[in-house]
Order: C-alpha cells, then sequence, then structure tokens
C-alpha cells in the first residue's frame, strides 16, 4: 500500500522524501512551480538523482508532481493557453530527471467558450506537448464540476484521452473529494462508481488515487477538502477506497488541510483501519 502526502518542494529533492518518510508515507506529491503563480525553482540533477536512490531504497511507489493551479489548458485567452504549454513543457523536461513517474494536472475551465471547445484545446495543448521519448505519465484530475471546469464527469475526460495521439503517455488521477462532489457516490456505491470508470475510461488508465475528504455534501460540485474521517464521505469509506481490489498498488496522496505532523496522524489513522479492516 504506497500512502503519502503532499510535501513542499522549497527545499529541494531528498528533503521531501526524507520528510515523506519521517512520518511513515511511502509515496507523495509536490508541486513543479509556484502553485499560486508559475515561477519554478532552479533543477538540481544532483539532488534528484539522490532522490531517486532514496526512493529505492526505501521502497517508495511511484510519485506524483502537480502542475500549477494557474494552468488552463483550454482558456479562451491564448497568453493563459500560452503558458499552460510552456509550464507544462518544462515540467515534463525536469520530470525526466525523475522518470517513471506521475505529472497531474486539472484540465482546466472553458470560461464559457463550452465544453466541447475546451476538450479541443486541452487535447491540442497535449498532442504539441507530449513526446514519444518521455518517462513520465501526464494525468488528468478528476474534478468537481465548480464553474465551467472541465473534466466534471469520466465521458469529458474519456473525451480528452481519445483526442491525444500518444495515447500510452497519457492517464488519470481521482479524487475521492472530487468525484463524490461530482455525483459519484463512492461511499455508497464504490463498486459501481468503479464500474463506471471501467466502462466509459477503463481501470488501466486510473494511475492514482487523491485520498481527500469533503467539506461539502455528495453532488455539490464544489471542491473544498476536509481532514480523513472529519467530512461528507467519512473514514470508513476512504478505507473501503484504500483497499478496494481495483485500486491495489495505485499511490494514494493526502491532500487534506493538515501540516507535516497532521497527515502523520492521518497516515497512522488510515494504516491502523486497514489492519483492523484485514485481521
Amino acid at each position: 500500500m504506497f500512502l503519502g502526502m503532499h510535501v513542499s518542494a522549497s527545499a529541494g529533492f531528498l528533503h521531501m522524501g526524507k520528510e515523506a518518510l519521517s512520518v511513515g508515507a511511502n509515496t507523495f506529491q509536490f508541486f513543479t512551480r509556484n502553485p499560486r503563480g508559475g515561477k519554478a525553482k532552479t533543477l538540481d540533477p544532483q539532488d534528484a538523482a539522490a532522490l531517486c536512490s532514496f526512493l529505492q531504497e526505501n521502497h517508495f511507489g511511484p510519485i506524483v508532481a502537480h502542475a500549477p493551479y494557474t494552468m488552463n489548458a483550454c482558456a479562451a485567452k491564448p497568453e493563459v493557453r500560452d503558458f499552460a504549454f510552456r509550464a507544462m513543457k518544462d515540467d515534463l523536461s525536469r520530470m525526466e530527471y525523475l522518470p517513471g513517474n506521475y505529472y497531474n494536472f486539472h484540465p482546466g475551465s472553458h470560461v464559457g467558450q463550452g465544453v466541447e471547445t475546451g476538450i479541443q484545446k486541452i487535447t491540442g495543448v497535449l498532442n504539441t506537448v507530449l513526446t514519444p521519448e518521455q518517462h513520465t505519465t501526464v494525468l488528468l484530475e478528476t474534478m468537481a464540476g465548480k464553474g465551467t471546469e472541465v473534466g466534471r464527469s469520466f465521458e469529458e475526460l474519456r473525451a480528452i484521452l481519445d483526442g491525444v495521439q500518444l495515447t500510452d503517455k497519457v492517464g488519470v488521477c481521482l479524487d475521492t473529494c472530487h468525484v463524490y462532489d461530482a455525483g459519484y457516490d463512492i461511499v455508497n456505491d464504490l463498486d459501481g462508481v468503479l464500474e463506471t470508470f471501467d466502462r466509459v475510461i477503463g481501470l488501466q488508465r486510473l494511475k492514482a488515487v487523491h485520498l481527500n475528504d469533503s467539506k461539502n455534501p455528495y453532488a455539490s460540485h464544489k471542491d473544498r477538502h476536509e481532514s480523513i474521517g472529519n467530512g461528507s464521505l467519512g473514514l470508513a469509506a476512504l478505507v473501503r477506497v484504500l483497499t478496494h481490489p481495483a485500486l491495489c498498488g495505485l499511490p494514494f496522496i493526502l491532500e487534506t488541510p493538515q501540516d507535516t505532523a497532521g497527515h502523520g496522524k492521518e497516515i497512522a489513522l488510515l494504516r491502523a483501519a486497514v489492519y483492523a479492516k484485514k485481521e
């Protein structure tokens, strides 16, 4: 079971791995650049190599890099789409120093252009940026459906995937808070939701899970994460996600409103609940 949390990249690559391990994690997620801006820190190849060795030595699962929130690949303004193109291209180049891992991004908001136009623009960016040589799989994140977000349904994500030419370079990251807020009842019908995902997208495309509780009720189409067990999903439902046979072996990333110590407590809580369920 690969379970971890979001860590700050400000202190460097190796520090991220050590921080995750210090609280019992064996995977983690980090922002590739300023999440609310876009500026990226200078990359240190030796630090990246040290992290790769650290992850292997400590039996970590795949790690997840997260694109900035300011990146909107289907924006109406050309300069905003150009930033998405440049940021993703640069991020994927940087990820070659951490080969074999994942790069996750929010598909974007069509801002009134319509879903079909939004999907076309997202696939256009991906088809320009992706290369046969890259060693990183790019993940589309499931969205809650707030405003004009694209990716609020499995069908919208499938439409994006269908438009990508290098199909082996793309996959999906399922966010438990987002899909529940979007109207997929993973609390009462997890099997049914995963069967729908498999029918529409294919479970082989699911590469990572953001394990978050939600501050909002089912089908609210909002996006506010809550600490594990304190939201509308609840601990038992999240443990069912964590232990579902169809999701075995995926990296599960906490994006809950906690500091490092708090994430350590949540990781311990989840591991204890999983082991108790097995007994």
